[in-house]
C-alpha cells in the first residue's frame, strides 16, 4: 500500500499563481537574471523542475544538483533530455498527484553525493513542492511558467511553511502498489 495526495481543485487555481519570483521573458531573457539571482544569493543546491527550463539552464552551464523531468513540455512528448553526467532515477507519478514513490526519491536524489534526474512518468509539475520542503535551506528550485518564463523559488523555512501547508491540506489516499 501506498501514500498517493491530490491535488483539490481550490489548490488547482492557487497553483496558478507562481510559488517564487517569476522572471519574465523567454527563456534566454530569464537565464541573464536567473543569472544574477544566483550570484546575490549563492544556493547551496539548485534543483530544476521540468524539462524546458532544464534544458535552458543545463544550455547555459547551470548544472542543477537534481533535475526532474517527464519528457513532456505544454502536454507534448519531447525527446528525453540528454544528461550524462547525472545518475538517473525513473519513478511513476499521475497528473495532479504527489505518489510516495516519487517523494522519496527526490529526497534520496538530494541527499546524494552525485548530481541526479529524475525521470518522472506521469507528471513532474507538482513535484515542485517537494522539491522546495527537501532543498536545504538557502537553495533555489526552478521552474517554468507557462507562456510567461521561469520562476525561483527559495528554500527559506518561511517558504517551506507555506508549502508545507499546501502539501498538509492535499487530499490523501492510500492505494494498492500496482
Amino acid at each position: 500500500m501506498i501514500q498517493i495526495r491530490f491535488l483539490t481543485e481550490s489548490q488547482r487555481v492557487q497553483l496558478k499563481t507562481p510559488l517564487g519570483r517569476l522572471l519574465r521573458g523567454s527563456f534566454n531573457q530569464t537565464m541573464r537574471e536567473f543569472e544574477t539571482v544566483v550570484k546575490t544569493k549563492k544556493p547551496v543546491m539548485i534543483v530544476s523542475v521540468g524539462d524546458a527550463v532544464s534544458e535552458v539552464l543545463l544550455k547555459h552551464n547551470v548544472f542543477p544538483k537534481v533535475i526532474i523531468v517527464d519528457s513532456v513540455v505544454m502536454r507534448k512528448p519531447i525527446e528525453p533530455l540528454k544528461t550524462e553526467s547525472y545518475e538517473t532515477i525513473h519513478v511513476r507519478n499521475k497528473a495532479g498527484t504527489i505518489s510516495d514513490e516519487a517523494w522519496f526519491a527526490i529526497e534520496s536524489a538530494i541527499k546524494k553525493p552525485s548530481k541526479v534526474k529524475v525521470v518522472v512518468e506521469g507528471e513532474e509539475d507538482l513535484l515542485a513542492l517537494v522539491a522546495i520542503l527537501s532543498a536545504p535551506e538557502k537553495s533555489l528550485v526552478v521552474y517554468g511558467q507557462p507562456r510567461e518564463g521561469m520562476v525561483v523559488v527559495e528554500a527559506t523555512a518561511t517558504k517551506k511553511g507555506e508549502i508545507r501547508t499546501i502539501v498538509d491540506a492535499m487530499e490523501r489516499r492510500t492505494v494498492s502498489k500496482s
